[in-house]
């Protein structure tokens, strides 16, 4: 039987889908995380919950939405409310399960930079910063992001801190009065990285045909990995058909399956 092909985006989905657990609510995002949790309710998932920053509960989209506030979000939604409820009433009250992130950075103990690269008054990069996430990241009972495993994204520790992981290690987050669980998984195109006892992200799971050297040598501090690394399951047929055909057949998130 000839390998599936697929990109890496799809693969990251993919794993990121797998994640979530039937009946979590989830705080999404536009692009991959928005794929990542429709398939999950079209999978495993079909009692999955999604809450979008604009204000929309329980959204059913009948295509992909561009944006937090696309209008396809509110039709067939169970409510819709302000910007200030789904922050003050649901998040910060404990009620949203998973909060998926998104940076440019992301450091050994899970903090995430999304907001400049370089010296903060003259950087060489301004990114789009925190909108929600500095809330998502603090209130969320399990945070997850997907990213390239590159060397640049993965440095000892952010050039600037937009949304808090562990901090400093375990132990930080509560501290600083924060409930959430953190970041508890990032999905990567070789792996998955979680925290160990002390906070810090190591190399759990190798997808098929990737090493733990590629994950180390693409990781700016000395990555450790578990006791036994786990394999990925297999991407399947059905799930690259739902994506490619149902979700984003136009590839605006894709990017092709090469």
């Amino acid at each position: 039987m000839p390998k599936l092909a697929y990109s890496s985006a799809e693969l990251m989905i993919i794993n990121a889908a797998r994640l979530l657990r039937d009946g979590d609510v989830v705080f999404v995002g536009v692009g991959q995380p928005n794929l990542a949790c429709n398939l999950a309710k079209r999978t495993h998932a079909p009692n999955l919950v999604m809450i979008y920053e604009a204000g929309v509960i329980g959204a059913e989209p009948e295509r992909l939405p561009l944006s937090i506030g696309d209008p396809t979000l509110v039709s067939g939604s169970l409510s819709v409310v302000s910007m200030y409820d789904i922050f003050s009433n649901y998040l910060q009250r404990g009620n949203v399960d998973v909060g998926f992130m998104g940076g440019a950075q992301i450091d050994k103990y899970g903090n995430i930079n999304a907001t400049t690269i370089g010296d903060y008054a003259h950087p060489k990069v301004r990114l789009p910063g925190s909108g929600g996430s500095q809330e998502i990241a603090a209130w969320a009972n399990r945070c997850y992001i997907m990213t390239p495993h590159q060397k640049r994204r993965f440095p000892e520790k952010v050039e600037f801190m937009t949304s808090a992981g562990f901090i400093n290690g375990k132990g930080s987050r509560e501290e600083r009065g924060l409930r959430g669980g953190g970041m508890l998984a990032v999905v990567t195109d070789i792996g998955i990285l979680e925290p160990d006892d002390s906070g810090e992200m190591v190399l759990t799971a190798l997808h098929t045909g990737r090493t733990a050297e590629e994950a180390k040598s693409n990781t700016g501090w000395a990555l450790k990995t578990a006791a036994s690394i786990k394999t990925t399951k297999e991407v399947t047929k059905k799930e690259l058909k739902i994506l490619r055909e149902e979700l984003d057949p136009t590839g605006i998130y894709l990017k092709g399956a090469g």
